[in-house]
């Protein structure tokens, strides 16, 4: 799949991570195939992930062009002052010219300065007017400064997307929406919103999540055990993880599943060979709990939290 000419493609997904662990497993998922990495700069691991790609382009295994790296403007960043500042540490950490998709990672403004997560005296979190047209146009100058290729937004809601959309004098328009997306969670109205406005779904947490009560919803129960999942894996003698991130990559989605695993990552990347019936991926479709894993509630109290929205 050549990302730099379509979204349509299987990628990576990175959180903060242990020493090491980003650049081996960007260097084993670039050898087996994967030409999408999803990173940001909250991640911690941005050097690392840029080590991996230099290197993989180093030894003839890529081109640059090939590779479609996806970075992320954090939520201290919203000022328009502090977009390019933000985007340029990223392209230095990597080491690259440019990047092929930044994206507002939230559209939830917090305070700018030293910490990603500023909090007061009593522990609340710190927050910031927010801005979102005046934080686009500044990544619209990104990118006619050819600083980035293309721009997108993270869990966005309709209302959202549609400030941008209706911005005046609107240069670029958003090409993907990241949000959360699974059998659990099918996203069908936002889905279908942005079809409408040719905008890509890009489906984080395409597996569930782990089951860290500290920000997961534990109401939610492990998708991979699910028995509809669990029986048409055996049918074609795959894993259900595997028929979940098929399940959404027939339907369009754009899944990047995270793995430190050699033989997960390997693993998740097998689904181009087989496909689901009509009927499977109607069943499938009506796993659909619309129950989120990440909620993210810490943040709900913020004017611009975008999940009090049905879509």
């Amino acid at each position: 799949c050549h990302c730099s000419t379509t979204l349509h493609c299987f990628s990576f997904f990175y959180l903060s991570t242990p020493k090491g662990n980003a650049y081996e497993s960007v260097k084993v998922a670039i050898e087996a195939g994967y030409r999408h990495i999803d990173g940001a700069l909250v991640y911690y691991n941005e050097h690392e992930v840029g080590q991996a790609i230099r290197e993989k382009i180093a030894d003839g295994t890529v081109k640059r062009e090939d590779i479609f790296y996806c970075g992320k403007l954090w939520n201290t960043f919203h000022p328009p002052e502090l977009v390019r500042p933000a985007l340029e540490k990223t392209l230095k950490t990597l080491q690259m010219d440019y990047i092929d998709l930044y994206i507002v990672e939230m559209p939830t403004a917090f305070k700018p300065g030293d910490t990603f997560y500023p909090r007061d005296e009593n522990g609340k979190y710190i927050y910031h007017d927010t801005d979102l047209c005046a934080t686009w146009e500044a990544l619209e100058a990104c990118k006619d400064a050819g600083l980035v290729k293309s721009l997108g937004v993270s869990n966005f809601n309709k209302r959202q997307l549609e400030l941008i959309l209706n911005k005046p004098g609107l240069k670029h328009k958003p090409v993907s929406n990241q949000v959360e997306c699974h059998p659990y969670f099918t996203q069908p109205k936002l889905l279908e919103y942005c079809r409408q406005k040719d905008i890509v779904i890009v489906g984080y947490s395409p597996l569930g999540t782990s089951r860290d009560a500290s920000w997961v919803n534990l109401k939610c129960p492990p998708l991979l055990e699910d028995e509809l999942l669990v029986s048409v894996a055996k049918k074609y003698n795959k894993t259900s993880a595997q028929v979940a991130l098929r399940f959404n990559v027939q339907r369009g989605v754009v899944v990047i599943p995270k793995s430190f695993s050699p033989n997960r990552i390997k693993e998740n990347f097998q689904i181009f060979d087989f496909s689901l019936t009509k009927d499977e991926m109607e069943a499938i479709e009506t796993l659909n709990k619309n129950i989120r894993y990440v909620e993210l509630l810490m943040w709900s109290d913020h004017p611009e939290y975008p999940f009090h929205d049905e879509y």
